[in-house]
């Protein structure tokens, strides 16, 4: 007998959707069959089986256990029917069920093959609270550019408001029709909308990746949509801390004047900056007041070149930033956006 050696915790859960055969839809939660030794020897643990996890039907009413688990003579992932034969199974090595392909349909299945979805916490419970950090600041203040880098260098997530109002209406959600008909009618999306929006896709990141980190750029801009985040979040929510780019109108003219070169962006002009400054500081700048008058609001001097601004993001996501993640060396585009590595012609 093999002997399994001291595994992580197996604390995924595994949704099974659209199976040809509606029996094997469902959710799998960690196995907890007793050890036990596999066709290869080895000896299973609770949440494992061949040395890779395994998970049992939450509803309890397959004949096998685990139900959905890891062949090592196989090689594969294998996903049983209630009375215990095999379904569905795929080819591959990963140390998880995969997500990214289809399944096999096996002897006993029925097409479609289903889609697996996994999620890092009980999708039967409330979904764990996500760890927000509003960034405001003036066109060309360089927000864009700080989210980019600490999504792609310190594992936080970039949500931008107007891209979720854009996927949800390429997507056909369950918004896109109310968004068109505003949009159509040449008026603003409400700002409850705005706000399902953001909850809906950090809680299906959440749970999906396990992530918790959001840097939400360019909310709140205006109080209305601090309103509908204590509509939608709960007036007893804690209120995120807000980082404030601050920087003087003359750098920003400068730095939209330098971007239009490159960005194609039609905004990216004297006038439509200047309209648009005026409508932060009518709009957004009283919402920036009031997260100071609660001590929830860093303002940093984005003035200073890139590198030290930088760092001052840093800083200040250190909290709830990855260690290892913090120290791992700058990708080339990180290098890029800091000025370290010229931009490709």
């Amino acid at each position: 007998m093999t002997e399994s050696n001291e595994l992580t915790p197996n604390t995924f859960y595994i949704e099974v959707i659209g199976a040809g055969l509606p029996e094997v839809d469902g959710l799998f939660v960690p196995s907890t069959a007793p050890p036990a030794e596999s066709e290869s020897g080895t000896v299973s643990s609770p949440g494992y089986w061949n040395g890779k996890m395994a998970w049992d039907r939450a509803d309890g009413k397959s004949a096998r256990s685990p139900a959905l688990s890891y062949s090592n003579t196989y090689r594969s992932w294998r996903i049983c029917r209630l009375d215990g034969h095999l379904a569905y199974d795929i080819t591959c090595e990963d140390e998880l069920p995969p997500t990214d392909r289809r399944w096999h349909v096996y002897k006993k299945g029925v097409a479609p093959s289903p889609k697996v979805v996994i999620h890092h916490s009980d999708p039967r419970l409330p979904c764990p609270e996500p760890n927000v950090v509003f960034v405001l600041g003036g066109p060309g203040a360089g927000k864009g550019t700080m989210c980019e880098l600490a999504e792609s260098q310190l594992g936080w997530v970039h949500l931008s408001t107007g891209d979720l109002l854009r996927a949800e209406r390429e997507a056909n959600g369950p918004h896109a029709a109310a968004i068109e008909e505003i949009i159509a009618a040449g008026n603003l999306v409400p700002s409850t909308i705005v706000v399902k929006l953001l909850r809906d896709a950090m809680e299906k990141i959440t749970r999906e990746t396990g992530n918790r980190n959001f840097l939400l750029d360019g909310f709140p801009r205006s109080e209305s949509n601090l309103e509908a985040w204590y509509d939608v979040f709960g007036k007893d929510t804690e209120l995120p801390k807000m980082l404030f780019f601050e920087c003087p109108y003359d750098v920003l003219e400068k730095r939209v004047l330098a971007r239009a070169k490159y960005t194609g962006r039609q905004d990216d002009n004297l006038v439509s900056l200047k309209s648009r400054f005026d409508t932060f500081k009518k709009e957004t700048l009283p919402t920036v007041e009031f997260f100071k008058s609660q001590n929830r609001c860093v303002e940093l001097d984005t003035s200073q070149d890139r590198q030290a601004v930088y760092r001052l993001v840093c800083e200040q996501l250190s909290e709830h930033t990855d260690c290892e993640l913090a120290n791992k060396p700058l990708s080339e585009r990180a290098e890029m956006l800091l000025g370290l590595r010229p931009f490709p012609n």
